[in-house]
């Protein structure tokens, strides 16, 4: 990755940094990111400088604010979303599984939708005050394929995960932290310093254990698969569907969606 449009990739003193590089879009995933960042994943996995790998977002805004909800003209004139095939997101999910080094999401700002799955992905995760988590599916008329309906009740018993995915809610860092989103919040000028500590004191450990200890665990994680394979399935019918269309147009020109039209049409009746 000596060049990089979405991702940048950085090694130093054995840590991995994969940053999200799209400020400007509050870090918003689109099919080029999520490739750089399994590419990424999958070179920190075979590096043997690397002891331990640290995702966040260029910035102060955001984390990751989400999939990009880009819009693009179809060849039959219709709006079409510009999205990741599944079998992408696939191999994005796989590169923090088989990655044998402990992942550390730093989150500072918005951490929303697409970017709440990636933290779901990591290992660990140290929270800004100034963090929000959440997810925006049904805002949008999506739904969280890529790992967070089935990682999250996992994460946080499943009547929290559904509030998290049903209602797309934004929770501070302190609140995710006793959700179990996040492992710690401390102030956001004291952000870069705490990874830096929670690095050191992973790269004093025994990387073979810490391997094994991490496959382990894996079993969790192996146990959706499944689930996964299914979502990512379906996602092929249900991100082209009226729902997606109209829920990111709505986003983008800032309006509500109107995802039941004959609702709203006898409610102003």
């Amino acid at each position: 990755m000596a060049s990089h449009q979405d991702v940048r990739y950085e090694v130093d003193h054995g840590v991995a940094t994969v940053t999200i590089d799209r400020p400007e879009r509050l870090n918003a995933l689109r099919k080029q990111g999520i490739e750089e960042m399994a590419d990424a994943l999958e070179r920190a996995n075979l590096d043997e400088r690397v002891g331990v790998v640290v995702v966040t977002g260029a910035g102060g805004r955001a984390f990751c604010a989400g999939g990009d909800l880009q819009q693009v003209p179809g060849p039959d004139g219709q709006v079409r979303m510009e999205l990741p095939p599944p079998e992408l997101g696939l191999r994005w999910m796989a590169a923090f599984r088989n990655c044998t080094k402990p992942v550390i999401a730093k989150v500072r700002g918005y951490c929303l939708g697409m970017g709440n799955e990636l933290n779901l992905l990591c290992d660990l995760t140290v929270a800004a005050e100034s963090a929000r988590f959440g997810q925006a599916g049904p805002k949008v008329g999506s739904a969280p394929v890529i790992g967070g309906r089935s990682s999250s009740p996992v994460v946080c018993g499943l009547k929290r995960a559904k509030e998290i995915m049903f209602l797309c809610r934004q929770y501070s860092g302190r609140a995710a932290v006793e959700m179990g989103l996040a492992n710690v919040v401390v102030p956001d000028e004291d952000l870069d310093a705490a990874v830096q500590r929670w690095c050191a004191e992973l790269l004093s450990l025994s990387p073979q254990s810490l391997r094994i200890t991490k496959l382990s665990m894996s079993g969790v994680f192996d146990q959706q698969w499944p689930s996964v394979l299914h979502g990512m399935e379906l996602s092929r019918w249900f991100l082209r569907q009226g729902d997606m269309v109209e829920g990111a147009a709505a986003f983008l020109d800032k309006r509500p969606p109107r995802f039941r039209p004959r609702l709203d049409e006898e409610a102003h009746s």
